[in-house]
């Protein structure tokens, strides 16, 4: 049973989760699939406003139909929402659920705006219900196994991260800009990667093809350890790419998401003689590091479901998707003032956990 109590989520111990789904776009639609694939959990309510996206969940999973999300809230008896509504909607949507006590799964980005995304943070800190924001590539196995690496040491020292994400344009986005939508992906990665967040960042923005927003990004990141990080965000780029470079002292990892491959180049450690006054470089040895290939979004639901029924941390928790927000802000204001943002301040205005 829900509990509408403020400040008394409890988790649910092992009985079968009841969950509603709040959403269904092109990654409502994937969240549909794997919630009902989950065991030990049941969708027993989805909502959305498009008639004929509503009826096609309903007839293949049973679930009850709520044209409005703050309905399917209010009044479906539930232990947690999954919220893959557009990026605007998560603020209102994410509040009424943590009011009723309901765990949140909300999509990233966490909101439009550092003011919503702290209001979402405080109110559930205020009430102690887990909000988990769906930063995906968290989940990838070859992102899991790259932590690993990094954790045994085999870069002592990281240089610098860059990170692409491109591909053609999304016709289904139209609330926010390329910064907000995707790479919000990109900061929390790069600030999971570095183990801190940036202090300063600069941005170069470019708008060619969508109506109202921002269609591509570079953005740079200065992190207080003196990494260097990277963004390269476009919605141009008329192939799929999604990869990862982490270069440090004893080499190099390339990463790709989609494919899940992992890969370490070493460096040449050696010392030659100058050649003409000139010291040559030589290739180091690339190693294909093997990754057990799984779905990113089952093991994110698999880790939310594990929250709402023991409690704990989320892995990727409001905090952290307030700060992707926060730093994709920084970057827009970078841009349109021309000028380095730092980021000292936020840290000030996180509620209490």
């Amino acid at each position: 049973m829900t509990n509408p109590l403020a400040g008394s989520w409890r988790p649910a111990g092992d009985r079968e989760l009841r969950i509603g789904l709040a959403g269904l776009g092109s990654m409502g639609r994937n969240h549909l699939r794997v919630i009902s694939s989950r065991p030990g959990c049941r969708l027993v309510a989805v909502a959305d406003p498009v008639p004929a996206a509503l009826a096609a969940a309903v007839e293949a999973g049973g679930a009850q139909g709520f044209a409005e999300p703050l309905a399917m809230i209010a009044e479906a008896d539930l232990d947690a929402v999954v919220i893959a509504a557009p990026t605007t909607a998560h603020p209102p949507l994410a509040l009424a659920a943590i009011e009723r006590g309901l765990a949140v799964l909300v999509e990233k980005p966490l909101a439009a705006t550092v003011e919503e995304g702290l209001a979402i943070l405080a109110a559930g800190r205020a009430r102690g219900v887990p909000v988990q924001v769906g930063h995906v590539e968290r989940f990838n196995p070859a992102v899991l196994e790259l932590g690993r690496l990094l954790r045994e040491g085999w870069l002592s020292t990281v240089y610098a991260i860059a990170s692409r994400r491109a591909g053609p344009f999304p016709a289904r986005i139209r609330d926010v800009g390329v910064t907000i939508d995707l790479a919000t992906h990109d900061a929390d990665m790069l600030c999971w990667i570095a183990g801190e967040r940036p202090s300063r960042v600069y941005a170069e923005l470019a708008r060619r093809i969508h109506t109202t927003h921002e269609d591509l990004l570079f953005g740079l990141l200065h992190f207080p350890s003196g990494t260097t990080g990277m963004l390269d965000v476009n919605w141009l780029t008329p192939a799929k790419r999604r990869q990862l470079t982490v270069v440090g002292e004893e080499g190099m990892f390339e990463l790709d998401y989609l494919t899940q491959r992992l890969t370490f180049t070493r460096a040449d450690v050696s010392r030659p003689q100058l050649v003409g006054g000139y010291a040559p470089t030589f290739p180091g040895e690339v190693v294909e590091l093997p990754v057990a290939s799984a779905e990113p979004l089952a093991a994110e639901h698999d880790a939310f479901l594990r929250v709402v029924r023991e409690g704990g941390r989320p892995v990727v928790d409001g905090e952290d998707g307030l700060w992707a927000v926060a730093i994709a802000d920084a970057l827009l204001t970078a841009a349109a003032e021309q000028r380095p943002i730092t980021l000292s301040d936020l840290s000030t205005r996180l509620p209490v956990r």
